[in-house]
């Protein structure tokens, strides 16, 4: 027989038991951008990135080991960049901060519990940046 006075049983902690990002961990204010459609005052259709909505974001760039195993998924990931779960966000759109435009690759809803999205996001250019 087997004594539990001081002796509790081990548990997994769940997913459900994660720490939740912090405010002050959503320090940079982000703008989200989405493509436009427009014409010029030729008629000729021009593109071009309207901005959608700003939102508070943790942006961390990722580390040599999160980069390389990201690389099998896109081997230009170089940023995470975390929000509070908001509806209308996709991989069309950009993220622009302090001068730089981050092109999201991957969309993540953490736990599927619409708390927090999580982009993937890398830095380079893509047709129509501008």
């Amino acid at each position: 027989m087997i004594a539990t006075g001081n002796i509790k049983p081990f548990a997994v902690p769940s997913k459900a038991s994660r720490r939740p990002v912090a405010a002050c961990e959503l320090r940079f204010f982000v703008t989200f951008q989405s493509k436009s459609h427009v014409q010029d005052s030729f008629g000729q259709p021009l593109d071009d990135w309207a901005p959608v909505f700003t939102a508070r974001a943790k942006i961390e760039p990722l580390t040599g080991r999160e980069l390389f195993a990201a690389q099998q998924v896109n081997a230009e990931t170089t940023t995470r960049i975390t929000i509070r779960y908001r509806t209308g966000v996709d991989a069309s759109m950009r993220i622009q901060y302090a001068g730089v435009n981050y092109n999201i690759q991957s969309i993540i809803d953490l736990d599927m519990r619409r708390a927090l999205l999580i982009m993937l996001c890398d830095s380079g250019l893509i047709a129509g940046d501008g």
